[in-house]
């Protein structure tokens, strides 16, 4: 009823004033932008609180958009089979194929074998590992990678199936790691590549795949190793240690005996698949494939090759896909509306006299809490216009902006729609959702602070311009 409540008052209430930019451009909220707001109250409160299942809320989404005229049904349902929506089911299909052939098994008693019994080690082994691996695949790819690793290692830790401190800690510390790794190259996750040419193309100033990563390594890493303090004292596991888990590992390794056709071919194909995803980037002749068909391929060909069955198929966690189908709706909902650009708008306005530091904190809180709700890529593309337009007058350099809105973008802890790794590992059934967002409100802290010493300290430090002389 807060859900309903909530989309009647905002749907219904008389029309809301236009928001202006410096330049003096007026945003109007018309009767179908009030409308998208309208949803994503209700869709908001409905996720945060879980009252019908995650996916359900989603088709919530489609459905009054449709029956309020707020987008054409062809519209607001398209979204739903998206290409990033497909990405996800080709990632989430790697996961299963790491679990059914042993893969999983392998990759997990061999990482125990070597970071040991005490679970302050696990958590920061598994954390370095998600973190890794996401500067080379996308986040979305590596959660669904990790995922059963880490029920793996959970089973080991816990015979009951029930939820663990230390399982909490893993499963959302795994989440918050990929989106931290994710910010370090143009390979973790797609909102790099769209942002610097979004900002080339403002700016027509071109930042290379070596100055971002250089700039963003420290920043990345630093907040790896903040998240597992983090959850060292938030989740601190119930057993300081497992007893026996070195040599239980390692002599389950050994009894997995050699190699099977169907591992081999499955580490094949997945190197393969992030090989040709990674290469775009560097490859003209390869520029013009699309990530999301490259990735279904994979999924093909485990198929194919009979590595999955017809009941594999039956088995993916559709709730977690409508999850993301209805966040794409209500994303696309909202910038194509404009109701993204009037919040955007108003709340950077807010911060047109304030100090410079304060200017680049508010324009990074706001796609924060945006990039929970919607695209990153858009969250950054709806706000940039703005804050460039504004910077130069409080004395704040373009890339200070783009570089702070990126680190933040990378990394929604708020809510389960904000990242697909989230909603991954929801599906471990370790936390609620209203747990995740009651760790994430400090964690999102932790990253705002995190945020203003990069831009007060370390990137000043390592070269980068991030203020200019008033005239």
């Amino acid at each position: 009823m807060l859900g309903v409540g909530l989309f009647s008052l905002i749907y219904w209430c008389p029309p809301w004033p236009d928001a202006v930019d410096p330049l003096g451009e007026h945003f109007v909220l018309n009767k179908e932008a009030k409308g998208a707001l309208a949803i994503f109250a209700l869709a908001a409160t409905w996720w945060v609180f879980e009252v019908v299942p995650i996916g359900i809320t989603s088709l919530a989404i489609g459905t009054l958009q449709a029956l309020f005229l707020i987008r054409s049904p062809s519209a607001a349902f398209k979204d739903f089979m998206d290409p990033s929506v497909l990405f996800i089911f080709g990632s989430i299909v790697i996961g299963m194929v790491f679990t059914k052939t042993g893969l999983t098994k392998r990759l997990a008693y061999k990482m125990l074998s070597i970071v040991g019994e005490r679970t302050s080690m696990i958590y920061l082994g598994c954390f370095v590992m998600t973190a890794a691996l996401a500067h080379f695949m996308a986040h979305t790819a590596v959660a669904a990678t990790m995922f059963p690793l880490l029920m793996t290692i959970h089973s080991l830790y816990s015979e009951e199936t029930g939820p663990t401190r230390f399982g909490k800690g893993l499963f959302i510390g795994m989440a918050y790691v990929a989106g931290a790794g994710s910010i370090i190259t143009l390979l973790g996750a797609a909102r790099g590549a769209v942002a610097l040419g979004f900002y080339k193309d403002i700016m027509n100033v071109d930042i290379s795949f070596f100055e971002l990563s250089m700039y963003m390594f420290p920043i990345g890493w630093l907040m790896v190793f903040l998240l597992w303090g983090f959850f060292m004292i938030l989740c601190r596991p119930e057993k300081s240690r497992i007893e026996g888990l070195k040599e239980r590992a390692g002599r389950m390794y050994t009894e997995l005996g050699a190699w099977s056709r169907s591992e081999i071919a499955t580490v094949m194909l997945v190197l393969a698949t992030i090989l040709v995803i990674a290469l775009k980037n560097f490859i003209p002749a390869l520029s013009g494939l699309d990530k999301t068909g490259i990735m279904l391929c994979s999924t093909i060909a485990f198929f194919l090759l009979s590595i999955l069955t017809l009941e594999d198929l039956e088995e993916i966690p559709w709730n977690i896909i409508l999850l993301f189908a209805g966040a794409m709706s209500i994303g696309f909902c909202l910038w194509e509306t404009g109701a993204a650009k009037w919040l955007a708008v108003n709340w950077l306005q807010l911060f047109k006299d304030a100090p410079g530091i304060v200017f680049v904190l508010g324009m990074a809180f706001f796609v924060m809490i945006m990039t929970n709700f919607i695209m990153n890529v858009a969250a950054i593309a709806i706000s940039l216009p703005v804050a460039l337009v504004i910077a130069p007058y409080l004395g704040v350099t373009g890339e200070v902006i783009l570089f702070s809105s990126l680190v933040v973008a990378g990394m929604p802890f708020l809510l389960l729609v904000g990242a697909a790794p989230n909603a991954i590992a929801y599906s471990s059934k370790q936390f609620t959702t209203a747990e995740f967002v009651m760790y994430g409100v400090p964690a999102s802290i932790l990253l705002m602070l995190v945020t203003w010493l990069a831009v007060t300290v370390i990137w000043p430090l390592m070269g980068m311009q991030v203020s200019i002389p008033l005239s």
